[in-house]
């Protein structure tokens, strides 16, 4: 999301009338050829507390890898969806070590790269992106049935959102560093001054996809964690994501000192999240 607001700040330069195009590109970094390899490969030895095995699961076109970290605790599965410069090799320890101390809430924690990055094959495209993460979850849930909680960072928050409201077996969901939809991100983003100068042409591929509209048709459990100093995703835009949400089992938490990639591993976050997983109704 980063290159669109630079891409919006250098329109600055034009003249009145430009378009700022935003398009499944902006929003999807995937690997490039000339991209560096990882430094770490996420692993138990990366992450000791946990036990770390490889897993690879077929889709169409493509093959997804990820890992599911287990440990012996009794508690939920975790499937996290990571934002849109997400690799699970280079953060995937920062995710796990923000879970360490749910011992009595979390006992597994699942990730997946997505299509094109990382240890995943394929071309990204907002399309597979909902198709792959139903897939996945489905596979998890298998495993532990009604006990998968998904939780979603950024551009994650739009595929979790969209899990748990196309399953019902979701036990709850988490937004992280969320925001409405593409259009409201990208005028938030806008200086004032260049208002007068620039229209946000959006692609079809990305007109559909609205956090309010799809959260609406989600009742379960639901976290939703926002950095004060957000300056990616507003935090005024993830408090409208979080009124829309029709639970009564909800809870807001606006992170102080926290911006866009740094609210899980905020010292305040993980004793609220553990705390939360622990209210969750039984079923």
């Amino acid at each position: 999301m980063q290159r669109v607001v630079a891409g919006i700040v250098a329109i600055m330069v034009g003249l009145s009338g430009c378009a700022m195009q935003v398009g499944e590109r902006d929003v999807l970094r995937a690997d490039r050829p000339e991209d560096p390899p990882p430094r770490t490969r996420l692993d138990s030895a990366s992450a000791p507390a946990w036990q770390v095995d490889a897993v690879s699961l077929p889709v169409a076109d493509a093959q997804l890898g990820g890992v599911e970290a287990t440990r012996a605790v009794t508690g939920l599965t975790v499937l996290y969806f990571g934002g849109n410069a997400f690799h699970l090799d280079r953060h995937g320890a920062g995710v796990l070590g923000a879970f360490e101390s749910c011992t009595g809430q979390v006992a597994e924690v699942t990730i997946f790269d997505y299509r094109g990055y990382g240890r995943s094959t394929g071309t990204p495209t907002i399309a597979t992106l909902k198709d792959d993460a139903l897939r996945v979850f489905d596979h998890v849930n298998a495993r532990q049935p009604g006990r998968v909680v998904v939780h979603g960072q950024s551009l994650g928050s739009f595929v979790a959102a969209y899990v748990a409201q196309q399953r019902p077996a979701v036990r709850a969901l988490v937004l992280e560093s969320t925001t409405t939809n593409v259009r409201d991100w990208g005028n938030a983003r806008m200086p004032w001054y260049v208002w007068p100068f620039v229209r946000l042409e959006i692609d079809p591929a990305l007109q559909g996809i609205d956090n309010v509209a799809t959260v609406a048709g989600y009742a379960g459990p639901a976290l939703v964690l926002e950095g004060e100093e957000d300056r990616i995703t507003p935090p005024r835009l993830a408090r409208q994501v979080y009124a829309a949400l029709p639970s009564p089992s909800k809870q807001l938490l606006m992170v102080a000192g926290a911006g866009h990639n740094d609210v899980l591993t905020n010292a305040a976050v993980p004793p609220a999240y553990c705390a939360f997983l622990g209210r969750l109704p039984a079923r």
